[in-house]
């Protein structure tokens, strides 16, 4: 998609504490040992005898996983929201998953506005994406400043697949507020937590109109920004 289009229109397991039971009792008070690799454990009764508890680790959130974008600039982490963009974080994590990402590029930046990848290869070659994906704009998330949204073709509303951008200032011309697809949006599907300074100093790196290549490439970094990875973290 055009990023002059794209500003032209108004836009888009757990751990379980380990029971602890009568048998434990019965062998504590015969004076056994217990052997020295093995776990302290809580007392499965609330108003049994106290003992030292072992820190569980933190539960998977299945409805806001947390991803790692790794370029050659630094790292930025998003925690998705699949409670509201269901499907366009399914389809998100379907790319992570299989390593589409690997050896993309940050394909366009607006110094201190936005950065979008997730299409084009290192020597500035489109990707070839999946099917396209239900537009969910109309989930009440808005483009504000630190969220990661889904490109698309403005003259199409369902029409995201692999292309994500990073606002880096609020947007409310790329929220819902219609039906049309000039005024549909562009969905939100998750937040940076961390590396938002990274985001900023990629939005400033030096362009090079590669237009003649694809209209996508407007304002390309000169120096490529290689996204090496895209990771699951939890």
């Amino acid at each position: 998609m055009s990023p002059r289009t794209f500003f032209r229109l108004p836009l888009w397991h757990p751990f379980t504490f380990a029971l602890v039971g009568p048998l434990t009792l019965i062998l504590a008070s015969a004076g056994c040992n217990k052997p020295a690799d093995t776990p302290t454990t809580t007392s499965a009764d609330p108003k049994g005898p106290a003992s030292v508890s072992a820190t569980p680790s933190k539960a998977v959130d299945r409805k806001h996983p947390i991803v790692r974008i790794e370029t050659n600039l630094g790292t930025i982490s998003v925690r998705l929201d699949a409670e509201k963009s269901p499907g366009t974080v399914r389809n998100f994590l379907n790319y992570v998953d299989e390593g589409y990402y690997k050896n993309t590029i940050i394909h366009f930046v607006d110094a201190d506005k936005m950065i979008m990848g997730g299409g084009y290869s290192a020597d500035h070659q489109l990707k070839t994406p999946h099917s396209e994906q239900r537009n969910e704009a109309h989930n009440g998330l808005k483009n504000l400043r630190g969220t990661i949204a889904m490109a698309r073709n403005p003259a199409l509303i369902d029409s995201a697949n692999s292309q994500f951008f990073i606002n880096l200032q609020d947007a409310p011309q790329r929220d819902h507020s219609g039906d049309t697809p000039d005024k549909y949006g562009y969905c939100v599907f998750g937040q940076v937590t961390e590396g938002l300074e990274v985001a900023e100093k990629i939005s400033r790196t030096p362009t090079a109109d590669m237009s003649s290549k694809s209209e996508d490439l407007a304002a390309t970094p000169k120096t490529p920004v290689v996204i090496s990875s895209i990771q699951r973290v939890m």
